[in-house]
């Protein structure tokens, strides 16, 4: 009796409680409208919608946070499940936690050009930033703009990491402020919507550069990452995220205003509703979970030593969910 009494607890070991998914994500994301469907999943509890449909009782919690090194610190410590930020930190983290944490990406979140915007009327061109100038960026040579800013030192100077020394790590918004301010060393942001249109309302802030220029044309801007083990042990809840993101998408496409007004009033942003609306229907910004020229990153860093191996196929960055679409 004592036999088969150990036998039945050893299968209820093995039973459903040992392999029950968790009834709780967390979120990290970084600010701005890079992270729009983030915005959308939080205020209209879309991950909380999905999860109802499936017949699962899930909660969704979400933080802010200014650098994309902060993010990815949140993950790998386990205090959230999936992050947020710009693709090129992602590709450095996907590269260093190979073999051990194995994280990949959800989904791209858009392509979105980023500009470098300036109050110094002499620069025109990277090529006449001097050792005067100081350009503010989320966080030096690991954001997705000190990324383009050396891919775009090469093809200037043939030197990548020619204005690398001229950075500081910044979140958007304080960068913003100083830049406007006109009051500190910084001289130029390396920012993205809707904190690059915001300057360049003030009639002494020019642009001297576009993401676009350096890319060739339209590529992801952010994505939606998670570990390997997370998505393992929790595939219904993985599955319901990504369903959540591509219902975001389609409020984003379908009704910009409302999308525009949670951004706008979740942020306390300074633009209205209307004009981040006017942004959601520029030609340039798409929001998809496919990738788009990502290899035009991962190829770069691959070249320098930002990573140590330059993945064959977009495919190896991303969970095989979203493997049948057309990404590049």
């Amino acid at each position: 009796m004592k036999f088969r009494t150990l036998a039945l607890a050893a299968a209820m070991a093995f039973s459903s409680p040992a392999w029950a998914e968790v009834t709780e994500v967390r979120f990290a994301r970084m600010t701005g409208l890079g992270y729009l469907q983030v915005y959308l999943l939080q205020d209209l509890k879309l991950v909380e919608k999905q999860a109802k449909a499936q017949g699962m009782e899930l909660t969704a919690r979400y933080t802010a946070l200014g650098q994309p090194t902060a993010v990815n610190d949140a993950l790998l410590s386990g205090s959230v499940d999936f992050g947020a930020a710009g693709i090129t930190p992602f590709i450095t983290l996907w590269d260093k936690t190979r073999g051990n944490a194995d994280i990949k990406a959800v989904a791209a979140l858009n392509s979105q050009p980023a500009f470098l915007n300036s109050i110094n009327p002499n620069i025109k061109s990277i090529k006449d930033f001097t050792d005067k100038d100081r350009i503010a960026l989320p966080a030096v040579k690991v954001a997705y703009q000190a990324t383009i800013l050396q891919m775009a030192a090469e093809q200037a100077f043939g030197q990548y990491d020619r204005l690398d020394v001229l950075t500081t790590g910044l979140s958007h918004a304080d960068a913003t402020n100083a830049l406007l301010s006109g009051k500190s060393e910084i001289t130029a942001h390396f920012t993205s919507p809707p904190y690059q249109y915001q300057q360049l309302e003030d009639p002494k802030v020019h642009r001297v550069l576009s993401s676009y220029d350096v890319t060739g044309g339209p590529a992801t801007f952010s994505g939606l990452w998670a570990t390997t083990r997370f998505h393992d042990d929790n595939p219904k809840v993985f599955k319901l995220v990504l369903a959540a993101v591509e219902e975001a998408n389609a409020i984003i496409r379908d009704n910009p205003a409302k999308a525009a007004e949670i951004f706008v009033r979740l942020e306390n942003a300074k633009q209205t509703p209307e004009q981040v609306e006017a942004l959601l229907k520029d030609p340039d910004i798409r929001h998809t979970i496919a990738p788009q020229n990502i290899t035009k990153y991962t190829d770069f860093m691959a070249r320098v030593g930002t990573i140590r191996k330059a993945p064959a196929s977009w495919k190896d960055l991303f969970f095989p969910e979203i493997h049948h679409l057309s990404g590049s």
